[in-house]
């Protein structure tokens, strides 16, 4: 489904209010569409099969048939690979049991991991990585449970790339940095639920001025993801505590992908890391 949902996350601002029902209804139920005419569509998500066709043209097909044909397709490869996660679900385990902890949450781990890796396509990487590169200044923004990964991811991009501010709400001076926000930055944003309202409101700013917006969410439909030029979406479980796991791997895929595009930059900046380090910080040392 990754092709439908990106044109319905792209387009999804300009659609009616009848299109958004049967998109979001595409999202939920696609083996529904998939076996069903329009006028059934229709009937289902109390629209009428006029608009399902609407929608078909307005997100770029022929009509019906050519997005039923992709949305089947899509099922189809679905079907073909396992699903990891679903064992999870169909044998629930009792977290505080000793017993087999540790294999259930790292298995739980890689089960999300896995999901995550099937929906992130190389091109969405690329995208993500080129405007890393391309921005002059990179802000990334990120609170409660999704503070953690912000405040590492820009930490580790200040060292690979430089010129990375972490927003830091309430200690942070906004106004400022709005002020200086133009086409030439990237905002980052990281959005899980419960969405907090400060991160939408940050993004939906930097956007008015131009910034471009790369946001890792749970869902191409979640609050941030009607506002980002970029959305990459992350599989992971509830609380979004259990998901940690998954957000950092992804996100560790990032900077490896920025220093495999811009690895004669990013040597020197480590190199000049590793020196200015020695000066100001003393690592501890360890005889052999």
């Amino acid at each position: 489904m990754n092709s439908v949902q990106d044109r319905i996350h792209k387009l999804y601002n300009q659609l009616s209010n009848q299109q958004k029902l049967v998109a979001e209804f595409i999202l939920e139920e696609p083996q529904k569409v998939a076996l069903h005419p329009a006028k059934e569509i229709g009937a289902l998500t109390g629209t009428s099969g006029t608009t399902v066709i609407r929608l078909s043209n307005a997100l770029g097909y022929s009509g019906f048939s050519a997005m039923q044909n992709e949305v089947r397709q899509s099922l189809l490869a679905y079907s073909q690979r396992e699903n990891h996660i679903q064992k999870f679900f169909d044998h629930p385990k009792r977290l505080n049991e000793k017993e087999g902890l540790i294999t259930y949450k790292m298995e739980q781990d890689i089960a999300y991991i896995s999901e995550t890796l099937n929906s992130l396509s190389q091109d969405a990487l690329d995208q993500a990585v080129e405007s890393i590169i391309k921005a002059k200044k990179v802000v990334v923004v990120g609170f409660r449970s999704s503070y953690a990964p912000a405040h590492w991811l820009s930490f580790t991009l200040n060292i690979v790339k430089g010129d990375t501010h972490l927003y830091t709400g309430q200690n942070d001076d906004a106004n400022y940095l709005m002020m200086l926000a133009d086409e030439e930055w990237l905002v980052i944003v990281l959005s899980f639920p419960r969405y907090t309202q400060e991160t939408i409101s940050f993004a939906k700013v930097a956007k008015e001025k131009g910034a471009k917006i790369l946001a890792f969410s749970d869902d191409g439909l979640s609050p941030i993801g009607a506002i980002a030029d970029q959305l990459i979406k992350v599989t992971i479980p509830t609380p979004v505590l259990h998901g940690i796991t998954t957000i950092f791997s992804v996100l560790s895929v990032l900077i490896a992908g920025v220093t495999q595009a811009d690895r004669e930059n990013v040597e020197e900046r480590f190199n000049k890391y590793d020196q200015t380090s020695q000066q100001f910080y003393p690592f501890a040392t360890t005889d052999k």
